[in-house]
């Protein structure tokens, strides 16, 4: 039986790194620089060992290699990670990657090499290595410190940019020659991410969590690694790098609840061509060339240390932190990361960069490696001969900018808030309709032709889109919010630029609905497009626009968190989150209120300010619940319900001068109230079903009219809609918060007493 040289070559190649890895552990090394020793060992640039001879397949298994890595990288980052690492990791990755590329790219020019090896250069030296930092605070035994919490959030931030630099390298080697048409791919490019992270956050969790109980462990594995190769593929064809869809696809799955099952199971899988990725390494780099080199080696070296440690200590300190923990750790930031090499191989994959580059950042990757642990150890002496010979002038500055930073507040003014809304809104629901518009007249409409004669392909291919475009055009016009009104109220002046605004999602909706018209008919037919718009306008105020829209969104929010609500319903079992999270606060209409006169109705506190009315005392009399015609008079003392950051805002809007306390809904709940036949009562119920407001929206339910309870909260699949809008659906397995008079919650409570089945009778 013949062997295959590849059986051969993997033979010698994992045993090799089995054994140096031993020996390197054991000399306390990174493991890392044996598997690249073995490699350098291996190669044909060094015959006196075994050398691998079908070097074509060890490449291609490299590249496997990598998919594999980002795929992994990409299990261990979700959103809510993101979120956490802070300001800090931020603003520290973006001033030192930014800042140590344009340091390589000067020193690349400046020993004369071209524009695009002095980019990719400068892309190299800014990653560090995440495996070598957690080892040598590992080895020094710092981990609980806290400036290595703050290192290890940066370079979970720096994942993320190094994968996204990746997509920006191959567009501008692509696109070279032409920065308009770079510039324009980037932002479709940014366009197709969003819409691909929505899409991809909406389904997969779904999917998942229907099919999981019949998968085993061999059947997990190839269901996550054969869409981790397919989305690597998809974003070939997108004009994205593979490594980009496996990055994305590993985090797809770290934001459900199976993400540590999909990791564990493919873990060995990723080990091994780990293994056999920075063996690879080792074997394309030529000692000749680093014998040639070292002269530019030795300088690459010093400057990657340099300059990560000024940019990350000036971004540590920009972001509040203090002098001595950003000196430590911009000392931590050295080494040259695993990234490095994955950008060097795509770089001469692209015919972009000179092939004696990647050897030389090899090898000032192991110099940065081997002097780290000697920068950590000797950074905190390092931090203290700084203070004390640091101007005192300049250190009675840092301090007061670090400390007042650190302490500062959020005071954002109503107009920054506002503008923040409307631009984030536009690009959300804009970008998903552009999307849209573009796959309908690039993918849908020629595939129609090949089918169905042109005008059906074209009327087709319209509605399609525009199905789209109307359901995400009421909530990207959906601007009346707290901070909309408290504007609108305040002065006259804020009235016009409020309706700009508001006019120009209308013109942004317009002219993606303006796409496929004119792509399909001609400019035209611009009676088309008129009509289209006031179709897509009218469709969006209708109630079934607004609940398929709200099912949506309560769908993704319910995909985005589901990792969260899981954790915390195995620690702490089911959550009664909304005695804890709605707030309650009353307070007496002043007698010159513009308000006053007005109805429930008008006033629109529920519509624009996500707030409740529960109960309203005049004089005498106490009114639970209110409807909407009722009015506001002068003296009343209204009981209004919501959430925190609501009720301040409706405070500030309503009585801001005066003191009131804000209880949550359970100190309500229990504190003694003497009138108890205008008590007021709240009540978790579950829908089994069988109820007549079952498989309805919130708004045509009745519950309110039929039953005198206002419902505060729905829980969807353990996912909590509080201040559900009016829109949404009930369905069954819901959990509804209501609260309502003592008799009435139990009356509608009695709605959902699952029948019991008649029992069968025994032969």
């Amino acid at each position: 039986m013949h062997i295959p040289s590849l059986v051969i070559d993997l033979a010698m190649m994992l045993l090799s790194a089995g054994v140096v890895g031993v020996i390197f552990k054991k000399i306390h090394l990174p493991v890392i620089l044996g598997y690249i020793a073995v490699g350098f060992l291996i190669s044909p640039y060094f015959p006196m060992f075994f050398n691998v001879e079908d070097v074509p397949a060890i490449d291609t298994l490299s590249e496997i290699g990598v998919i594999i890595i980002l795929f992994h990288i990409g299990l261990e980052f979700d959103f809510h990670k993101l979120l956490s690492v802070g300001s800090t990791a931020i603003v520290t990755a973006l001033v030192k990657i930014g800042g140590v590329m344009v340091v390589g790219y000067l020193f690349g020019d400046l020993i004369g090499l071209s524009q695009m090896n002095c980019v990719f250069l400068g892309a190299m030296l800014a990653i560090s290595s995440t495996v070598v930092i957690q080892k040598c605070f590992e080895d020094l035994k710092v981990t609980g410190e806290k400036y290595t919490s703050l290192v290890m959030g940066e370079l979970i931030m720096e994942d993320l940019v190094s994968v996204f630099l990746m997509v920006i390298l191959a567009s501008l080697s692509v696109g070279q020659g032409s920065g308009s048409s770079v510039v324009s791919k980037l932002l479709l490019m940014g366009c197709y991410l969003l819409v691909w992270f929505v899409v991809g956050i909406y389904f997969l969790p779904t999917i998942m969590n229907r099919i999981m109980e019949l998968l085993n462990r061999e059947m997990l594995i190839a269901v996550s690694l054969g869409l981790c190769f397919t989305l690597a593929l998809l974003a070939k064809e997108l004009g994205f790098s593979v490594e980009l869809g496996a990055f994305l696809a590993g985090s797809f799955f770290a934001g459900t609840h199976h993400g540590k099952e999909v990791e564990e199971a493919s873990g060995s899988i990723k080990d091994m061509f780990a293994v056999i990725f920075f063996v690879s390494v080792g074997m394309k780099v030529d000692p000749a060339v680093i014998a040639e080199r070292w002269t530019s080696i030795i300088p690459i070296a010093i400057i990657a240390v340099v300059a990560k440690l000024i940019f990350a200590t000036l971004g540590m300190i920009l972001s509040g932190q203090k002098m001595e923990t950003a000196l430590k750790s911009g000392f931590s930031l050295a080494p040259i990361g695993e990234f490095s090499y994955i950008i060097a191989s795509l770089g001469i994959s692209l015919g972009v960069m000179d092939e004696y580059l990647y050897p030389v950042i090899v090898a000032a990757s192991i110099l940065t490696t081997l002097v780290t642990p000697v920068l950590i150890r000797n950074s905190g002496t390092v931090a203290r001969f700084t203070r004390n010979h640091l101007p005192k002038k300049l250190l009675r500055v840092l301090d007061q900018y670090t400390a007042s930073n650190q302490d500062e507040t959020d005071h954002t003014p109503d107009w920054m808030v506002m503008i923040r809304n409307f631009l984030s809104s536009l690009l959300l629901y804009g970008i998903i309709m552009l999307v849209a518009a573009l796959a309908g007249i690039r993918l849908v409409y020629p595939a129609l032709l090949e089918i169905i004669p042109k005008n059906a392909a074209g009327i087709i291919t319209c509605l399609l889109v525009y199905i789209v475009i109307v359901i995400f055009a009421r909530p990207m016009l959906r601007l009346r919010d707290t901070t909309f009104t408290k504007l609108w109220l305040d002065s006259k002046a804020n009235r016009p630029p409020l309706m700009i605004l508001s006019l120009l999602n209308i013109l942004a909706i317009a002219y993606i609905a303006f796409i496929p018209i004119h792509h399909i008919y001609g400019a035209r037919r611009m009676l088309l497009l008129g009509v289209a718009l006031l179709a897509i306008l009218a469709m969006s105020k209708t109630d079934i626009v607004a609940t398929s829209y709200l099912q949506l969104e309560t769908r993704f929010l319910r995909n985005l968190n589901e990792k969260t609500l899981s954790r915390v319903a195995a620690a702490q079992g089911e959550q009664e989150w909304l005695d804890e999270d709605i707030h309650i606060v009353s307070y007496y209409v002043p007698k010159d209120a513009d308000y006053i006169g007005q109805t429930l109705e008008q006033l629109a506190f529920g519509k624009y300010n996500n707030i409740l009315v529960t109960k309203i005392r005049r004089g005498k009399h106490t009114y639970t619940l209110p409807g909407g015609s009722f009015k506001v008079l002068a003296g009343d003392k209204l009981y209004l319900v919501g959430q925190m950051n609501d009720i301040l805002k409706i405070k500030e809007m309503l009585f801001p001068d005066v003191e009131r306390r804000i209880r949550t809904l359970e100190e309500f709940m229990e504190s003694d109230y003497p009138y108890t036949q205008h008590a007021l009562a709240c009540l978790a119920i579950e829908v089994t079903g069988s109820e007549p407001y079952c498989g309805q929206s919130i708004i045509n339910s009745s519950i309110l009219s039929k039953t005198h309870c206002m419902i505060l909260g729905i829980q969807k699949d353990g996912y909590p809609v509080i201040m559900p809008n009016v829109y949404l659906r009930i369905q069954k397995g819901d959990v509804l918060w209501v609260m309502g008079a003592n008799n009435n919650v139990g009356r509608l409570a009695a709605y959902s007493v699952p029948t019991e089945a008649p029992e069968e009778e025994s032969e």
